[in-house]
């Protein structure tokens, strides 16, 4: 394939219907940072496959360097236990592909979405698991029936309005961003680190790729208290807003105190 250059980037043809634009060598600590990047995102979508979250190929991690623009992501299709870090797809914000021979993760535009609209995220996890997407098909949000959600969400799990069929057919991926984005107006994405996408599955975000897949699990883990909260009794109502603000501020607000200094933001 014939390579041509523009400004400071080699272009590389088309892979999978992206662009592949390679920039030039680069700098030692441009290529450690994505080698360590490459990394916390394999690193991250093997705890969603340990934690029972994914089935065959479903789901996928990514992380963002913000200083370089670049987000690092599965690459669709590939099975979790043959993937190595080099498989892993490198691509700028506007997803060119600047390193990697296999196409991203269809939801890549999803990704990218959320990481412009939230600068202070550093990572995004998306899953199929089961109770989370069960919630997500019966487009209900879930309610804080205790304090195991209230340690990590400040509200409700939101779940995302119904997508149009104009927003289906046109830049679906994109478009399951912005209904994302739209989801958290009442909140922000700190206090609400997961949503709903309605009648598809959860997405989940954290200041790294790491974190993402935390908050993933953590997901989970209220939707199916939840269910089985409301299995038992069907009439419970969401816990009182004072033991919810306790929780939650305890361990995330200006004066928490929760865990070891070491580990407060």
């Amino acid at each position: 394939m014939r390579l041509f250059r523009v400004n400071d980037y080699r272009f590389d043809g088309i892979v999978g219907g992206y662009l592949c634009l390679l920039t030039p060598s680069g700098s030692d600590e441009t290529k450690t940072m994505l080698q360590r990047l490459r990394e916390q995102v394999l690193e991250a979508n093997l705890e969603l496959v340990r934690r029972n979250l994914v089935l065959y190929t479903f789901g996928n991690a990514s992380g963002i360097s913000r200083e370089e623009g670049l987000v690092v992501i599965k690459p669709s299709g590939v099975p979790y236990d043959e993937m190595k870090p080099e498989h892993l797809v490198v691509t700028d914000m506007a997803g060119n592909i600047v390193e990697g021979k296999l196409r991203p993760s269809s939801d890549l535009p999803t990704h990218l979405v959320l990481y412009s609209a939230f600068p202070k995220i550093g990572g995004v996890a998306h899953t199929h698991s089961e109770y989370a997407t069960a919630w997500a098909q019966a487009r209900k949000p879930i309610p804080c029936f205790g304090t195991t959600h209230a340690d990590y969400f400040h509200g409700p799990v939101p779940v995302t309005r119904e997508m149009s069929d104009q927003e289906i057919a046109e830049e679906y991926e994109k478009n399951t961003g912005h209904a994302i984005v739209r989801s958290l107006e009442q909140t922000t994405p700190s206090e609400t680190p997961g949503v709903l996408v309605a009648n598809h599955g959860p997405f989940a975000w954290g200041e790294d790729a790491g974190a993402a897949a935390h908050n993933a699990v953590i997901l989970e883990a209220i939707a199916r208290m939840a269910y089985f909260t409301l299995d038992i009794h069907a009439a419970a109502q969401p816990v009182g807003n004072a033991l919810h603000d306790k929780h939650y501020l305890r361990k995330h607000g200006k004066s928490a105190y929760y865990g070891q200094a070491k580990d407060k933001q």
